[in-house]
């Protein structure tokens, strides 16, 4: 077969997603829908979808994904216990009359989670936990303090 078949799922793909369906079931989706269809017609091999439960238990049982909701319950914990707010606030102090100097500090917490974490969807989730209700309570654009 030619590679006309990953056209037609990302056809499917965007389809779907065009549809209003998240990206993550668009995508789990699509491949199941072509992977049954290939089944079907005798150019996809059952095999594959036969270990697909063994594939879903191997990643359930990884150390470092069981880690990334414990991350994100010390991101509710410090911004619940105002901790977070007031390290961000006190950062923003150290760059004085600076504009801009809560996004600074911002990064630089950022940072700092980022090399203590390791984990790039946990620091993501905290530092919008942390940062967003003390951006947008010192005013800035929401825009901007959601990052976008």
């Amino acid at each position: 077969m030619d590679g006309s078949i990953a056209i037609y799922m990302f056809g499917a793909v965007f389809i779907v997603l065009l549809m209003g369906y998240p990206v993550a079931i668009s995508l789990a989706g699509t491949a199941l829908a072509f992977a049954f269809a290939g089944n079907y017609f005798g150019t996809f091999d059952d095999a594959f979808l036969e270990a697909l439960p063994n594939r879903l238990f191997g990643i359930i049982e990884n150390d470092t994904l069981v880690a990334v909701p414990l991350f994100v319950f010390m991101g509710v914990m410090l911004e619940k216990s105002k901790v977070a707010e007031g390290l961000l606030e006190n950062m923003s102090k150290l760059f004085g009359t600076l504009p801009g100097g809560l996004g600074f500090s911002v990064i630089l917490v950022g940072m700092l989670m980022a090399a203590s974490t390791g984990i790039v969807g946990a620091t993501v989730v905290t530092m919008g936990l942390l940062s967003l209700p003390t951006m947008l309570k010192r005013n800035y654009d929401p825009a901007l303090a959601c990052g976008t």
